[in-house]
């Protein structure tokens, strides 16, 4: 069973990203009163494929993996969950996909059915679900063009600034120097993702080192020293953000 938490929604660092971002202080308390916030290990399973899930819930901290299992055995990570992102689809009482926890995650749980009523109470949760979802398949669509024509170094490239993007972007002023952030994945889990072997990506990871467009530090610590310069390396024609 997942830890229980207590954290007050003023205190959330996700408030203005999540689906409660445009929530006034009326339809905060109603949210207030069908939450809970959990915390789940990394490795642990948040939800199984075809499992009945009870809550609907966003990512306050840590990152999840998205992926399927195929009839052989074969496993296919489909994609990330970042802080802010959402977990469940109203209306439908299980989830396609296996959802773990790749690192230590928080997440801000909503019981499904009262959640499910209160889309139709308060437009604005309903308002930013469906910009979030839109957000999600326009994502979605650009993994499609990074698996499918991007190199390698393009692919570890593209990662890494969409990372770091997301995390500056809890910054209310962005930063684009000297980002230091921890990799969501292991490399293991970034070959995976990305469909690369994982030798391939402890190359370009130290081919991007050596030319200082990032700096390695620990397992997993990375330091962006000009997320600009870095976006360039993505195959996507320049570095602007």
């Amino acid at each position: 069973m997942p830890h229980r938490l207590n954290l007050r929604c003023t205190d959330c660092g996700i408030r203005h990203r999540a689906v409660c971002a445009r929530c006034d202080e009326s339809e905060l308390e109603q949210l207030e009163k069908i939450k809970v916030y959990r915390r789940y290990e990394a490795g642990q399973k948040i939800a199984w494929s075809g499992d009945p899930m009870s809550f609907v819930g966003s990512i306050v901290s840590g990152v999840a993996t998205l992926s399927q299992t195929m009839e052989d055995g074969r496993v296919q990570m489909v994609g990330l969950l970042l802080p802010s992102d959402f977990i469940g689809r109203p209306g439908r009482d299980s989830t396609p996909y296996d959802v773990t926890a790749a690192s230590d995650v928080t997440l801000c749980c909503f019981r499904r059915g009262p959640f499910e009523r209160l889309l139709g109470e308060t437009p604005h949760v309903g308002e930013r679900l469906l910009e979030m979802t839109l957000d999600e398949l326009d994502a979605a669509r650009e993994w499609m063009l990074v698996l499918g024509r991007k190199t390698a170094r393009e692919r570890i490239a593209s990662l890494l600034v969409s990372v770091a993007r997301r995390q500056a972007s809890f910054d209310l002023i962005p930063k684009t120097k000297d980002i230091r952030l921890d990799l969501p994945l292991t490399r293991e889990a970034m070959s995976e993702y990305l469909g690369l072997t994982l030798e391939t990506v402890s190359r370009q990871l130290n081919g991007l080192g050596r030319e200082g467009l990032i700096e390695l530090y620990g397992k997993r610590g990375i330091t962006i020293p000009d997320l600009k310069q870095l976006a360039t390396e993505t195959g996507d024609g320049s570095g602007s953000l």
